[in-house]
């Protein structure tokens, strides 16, 4: 096939820019002043029309000449590029975690250390033994706000049936927690158990307490309060930290974490896994 040397091209041309350009001052006139909106469309008659003359009755061209260039694909890369140490993610994923069980385990401990701790607080104060207990329940009964310090320190079995499933409960749920991120910050479990969380949690407990609870945020001790948490931390966390961790699939077959393969060969597959870490 002969290349010829010169082709036709469309001839370059402006109108097209100024078309626009006075399109745009229409547009901003209507924000601005109406004497914009007159250049523009001043502007945008004028590209029009010679954009119109760049093609009508005859198209404008202009001849080309023809550059021949051969093009040779070759691959940029010519190896496969290897992680060589993964040391560095294996902190955010653990090869080895704590099953459910450590997290509940945790949960109670802890929740059972709040408890004693917030009891004697209530002996030492003279408030009563009762009346911490009594105060994590005080948004529930509107009563409470007229109440004076003796009388919320009392004991009242409904507080305490409706204090201790909702004690219970978020010991519970705090527990699972630490058990799924203690070992993603395996180095300083009790340091970040017991005393970074208890703090954070204690400041957002701070700020939106006025509008959950306020009866116990104008009778609450500060002091007790955080050291409380971190009586739950340092407990949930310590005891999260000693139970025996699992493996988990991560350098197993991506076939294998999926399920996929029969039932004999996923026991091979975890039993060579174990063998090999």
């Amino acid at each position: 096939m002969e290349i010829p040397e010169k082709i036709e091209m469309p001839a370059p041309t402006a109108w097209p820019i100024v078309l626009a350009s006075g399109l745009t001052l229409v547009a901003a006139g209507f924000v601005t002043a109406l004497s914009v909106s007159i250049l523009g469309v001043v502007l945008a008659i004028t590209g029009a029309v010679g954009w119109f003359r760049e093609v009508l009755p005859t198209e404008s061209l202009e001849w080309t000449p023809v550059v021949c260039e051969e093009i040779t694909v070759q691959p940029s890369r010519r190896s496969v590029a290897r992680i060589a140490d993964l040391s560095g993610s294996r902190a955010w994923l653990p090869i080895e975690i704590y099953p459910i069980s450590a997290g509940i385990k945790g949960g109670i401990a802890g929740g059972a250390a709040m408890a004693l701790l917030t009891g004697l607080y209530g002996i030492i104060s003279g408030n009563g033994m009762w009346y911490a207990m009594n105060l994590l329940v005080a948004g529930l009964f509107p009563g409470m706000a007229t109440e004076t310090v003796g009388q919320i320190g009392a004991f009242s079995l409904h507080r305490f049936l409706v204090a201790v499933p909702i004690h219970f409960a978020i010991s519970f749920l705090v527990g699972l927690l630490y058990g799924a991120m203690l070992p993603m910050l395996s180095r300083r479990p009790i340091v970040l158990g017991g005393v970074v969380v208890p703090l954070l949690w204690s400041g957002l407990i701070y700020g939106i307490l006025t509008f959950v609870n306020p009866v116990m945020n104008q009778h609450i001790d500060w002091g007790w309060f955080v050291a409380s948490q971190i009586a739950f931390g340092i407990v949930a966390g310590g005891v999260v930290a000693v139970q025996e961790r699992i493996l988990t699939y991560q350098q197993a077959p991506l076939s294998a974490r999926m399920g996929i393969e029969a039932a004999s060969l996923m026991r091979e597959s975890r039993q060579d896994l174990k063998d090999e870490i």
